[in-house]
């Protein structure tokens, strides 16, 4: 159940409701930025988590993508060391980076107020999936090549809807946790700050100018 079809009432989630909310609530397909309440620390999490987790997403498409050209490089002992040790470092950096984020967001009272039970939800589902990424990488490793061999058609199964549980039923428990970690974040995607990573700013381009006003305090106290 959670492998094959919680995966459908995943994405049928994040697909249907995602455009519900762009439809009827646009202006909050945005982060929600809380740069202007704070930012030292913001800028200590947000960068090395979004520079980490980012590659390691890429790293994933790209396994599901072009899983030959994973097969080939690993052929090489020297690249494969390259990549899993390049792997665990980018996990490492997102690891870090959420647990700075979740820090901040607990620790701040100006951040505290503004935040959700959904964001409180959110972080702790990615510092999650984080940390069962690097888990797998560290004790189960080669993870690049099996990854290629069990996840990648057990996604294209879902994908291609056939799905066929047997790739990932051998593997560790803790990298299955990582794979329905992955669903249940389909499934708050849309209604969570997630949502920007849809959006794409090219109204910017073309909308009218802001016209901001400033009330300036008069040399007789008032505005």
């Amino acid at each position: 159940m959670l492998m094959g079809v919680f995966p459908y009432v995943a994405l049928a989630l994040a697909i249907i409701v995602g455009i519900q909310r762009r439809l009827h609530d646009p202006y909050t397909y945005s982060s929600l930025s809380s740069q202007f309440l704070e930012n030292r620390s913001l800028f200590l999490g947000a960068i090395p988590w979004h520079f980490g987790i980012l590659l390691v997403l890429l790293g994933h498409i790209l396994g599901m993508v072009v899983p030959g050209l994973v097969a080939w490089w690993n052929g090489s002992p020297v690249r494969l060391y390259i990549l899993e040790s390049t792997a665990l470092t980018l996990g490492f950096l997102a690891l870090f980076g959420m647990i700075v984020l979740l820090i901040r967001r607990f620790t701040d009272a100006r951040i505290r107020v503004v935040t959700s039970a959904m964001d409180v939800v959110l972080v702790i589902l990615l510092l999650f999936q984080a940390f069962t990424g690097v888990f797998t990488a560290l004790f189960y490793r080669w993870g690049s090549s099996w990854y290629i061999s069990a996840a990648v058609p057990y996604l294209w199964s879902i994908f291609t809807f056939r799905p066929d549980v047997s790739f990932v039923s051998g593997l560790p428990l803790i990298t299955k946790l990582h794979i329905i970690n992955a669903w249940v974040l389909f499934v708050i995607f849309p209604f969570t700050r997630l949502v920007h990573l849809v959006s794409w700013p090219i109204g910017y381009l073309t909308r009218p100018y802001q016209v901001v006003w400033w009330n300036k305090k008069s040399p007789q106290g008032s505005y």
